[in-house]
């Protein structure tokens, strides 16, 4: 009986990775036939950002379709080896595009990579113009790929925290479906709602960048979404890490899933710091928002990585209460 439901589980669950990955993958198709057609991909053809989410579902999809291999083969560990697949996969398809891809404007023939490189400079209105920001780089400059390629830091964060925790999520209730067992559902629950918001944030930007102007201080709106993502980027990474830990000391299944948040919502900033050249973006004027002496980050910036920690701990509080996890 479980076999069926775990069957009709895994069909439903590819079924649903495919229609959702449906946009990124007809993106990959348009400029693959693109490449084949005419040997380029022309600016006003380019679909926004081909990477990394083109790669990010492919990797999802692998990820889903090896399963019930994965379950078969590593048990408790099915997540892991679905992952490590995933990861070669997203690796693998992403440099491929970066490396392959050609992209042709007015100006010049640039790789993909620096053309997405010229796409996190300069706001969407602006894509295709020749701009001057306050990093003193034109688009000319960067399109001749006069950058730090660790500037990919951040997506590389964004697309492994999309791919493990969307793995996650399938495989943890996949294995539930098949053994019945309950303790961590309430902690996919969570992991689902906080994995598609995030996902959801993620695909705003890729169509917005949250309103940027170009400037380095946003304006209001813009600030409380990053802020937002970042919080909820750590908030993401911790209850993946505390969905595994529940029940166990209150330092190893609270502190250690918030420290996670933390330091991943700090390493965004890193990447950040990298792609603006030891800038970061300001939230606003006064003390608060200005960059501490001998640090880049503000007080501002300190509260939201501390948010993302005091949040994941409260979750976790909650979570591991005697009797929370318990089946009723």
């Amino acid at each position: 009986m479980k076999n069926n439901q775990f069957s009709r589980y895994y069909l439903l669950c590819c079924i649903g990775v495919l229609i959702a990955s449906y946009y990124p993958l007809s993106m990959g198709i348009r400029v693959i036939s693109d490449m084949i057609a005419d040997g380029t991909v022309m600016k006003e053809n380019y679909p926004k950002y081909i990477i990394p989410y083109t790669p990010i579902s492919v990797a999802i999809i692998v990820g889903a379709l090896l399963m019930p291999l994965c379950i078969k083969l590593f048990k408790r560990f099915a997540l892991a080896g679905g992952v490590a697949a995933a990861m070669v996969v997203f690796f693998a398809a992403e440099l491929l595009f970066e490396r392959r891809v050609v992209v042709t404007t007015a100006q010049t023939v640039t790789r993909l990579e620096d053309w997405q490189m010229y796409m996190c400079y300069v706001p969407p209105e602006g894509w295709g113009e020749t701009v001057t920001t306050y990093k003193t780089q034109t688009a000319v400059d960067i399109l001749m790929g006069e950058y730090n390629p660790a500037f990919k830091l951040h997506f590389y964060v964004i697309s492994a925290v999309l791919i493990i925790t969307v793995l996650n999520c399938l495989y943890g209730f996949g294995q539930l479906v098949k053994t019945g067992e309950k303790k961590r559902l309430k902690s996919l629950i969570l992991q689902s709602v906080c994995s598609f918001v995030f996902l959801g944030l993620c695909i705003l930007a890729c169509f917005t960048a949250f309103w940027r102007d170009g400037s380095i201080q946003v304006s209001a709106l813009s600030a409380a979404l990053m802020a937002v993502f970042f919080i909820l980027l750590g908030v993401t990474s911790g209850v993946f890490v505390g969905s595994f830990l529940l029940g166990r000391c209150r330092f190893v299944s609270i502190w250690i899933p918030s420290i996670v948040a933390g330091a991943m919502t700090l390493l965004m900033y890193i990447g950040e710091m990298i792609l603006l050249n030891g800038h970061l973006y300001s939230f606003g004027e006064g003390f608060v928002f200005n960059s501490i002496p001998g640090i880049v980050l503000a007080p501002a910036d300190i509260l939201i990585v501390m948010a993302s920690g005091g949040i994941t701990a409260l979750i976790f509080s909650l979570l591991n209460r005697k009797g929370s996890n318990s089946e009723k």
